[in-house]
């Protein structure tokens, strides 16, 4: 299993159904994955505050739901995860490519790839970093059931030396 199979075996695996994205040139293989199965939906939207809203309301349809994203998109829906998902106890996994990492090519990206795990512990969000694709697969599988659990998001961050 290769670390983009991990994650959508996980997600698989954890019944997820709904997904919302904006695009990353690291999940663009797990994108197409997703794309070409029949039992998920998968929305692509612009704006990571947009997809929160989406997937609010596809969790109340009686949906599993997941948002893949780069880190950088966590400063733009912060207060749609506060305000919305957090306050109404919406369960919601995050996959995110945690750019800014170590190996990181791009300058701008590394400010928010230092500040990601700060923000997710300052909101008190749960989140993991594998490092491995079988540690991937089990944190994603179980992250619906956590988030469930805690009532709050929970995250997965992948970053660059994960892929």
């Amino acid at each position: 299993m290769n670390s983009t199979e991990a994650i959508f075996n996980g997600l698989k695996d954890s019944g997820i159904d709904f997904i919302v994205s904006v695009p990353c040139v690291n999940l663009t293989e797990l994108l197409n994955l997703i794309n070409n199965d029949d039992e998920i939906t998968h929305i692509p939207v612009t704006r990571e505050e947009e997809g929160i809203g989406i997937l609010a309301g596809a969790y109340l349809a009686g949906k599993k739901v997941a948002i893949l994203m780069q880190n950088s998109g966590l400063g733009n829906c912060i207060n749609a995860l506060k305000s919305l998902t957090e306050l109404y106890e919406m369960p919601l996994v995050m996959i995110m490519s945690h750019r800014g990492t170590e190996g990181e090519g791009i300058c701008g990206q590394v400010p928010m790839g230092k500040s990601t795990t700060e923000i997710l512990t300052a909101c008190n969000y749960t989140y993991f970093k594998p490092t491995t694709p079988e540690e991937a697969y089990e944190n994603v599988k179980n992250a619906w059931k956590t988030s469930l659990e805690e009532k709050l998001p929970i995250s997965i961050l992948l970053e660059i030396k994960y892929w």
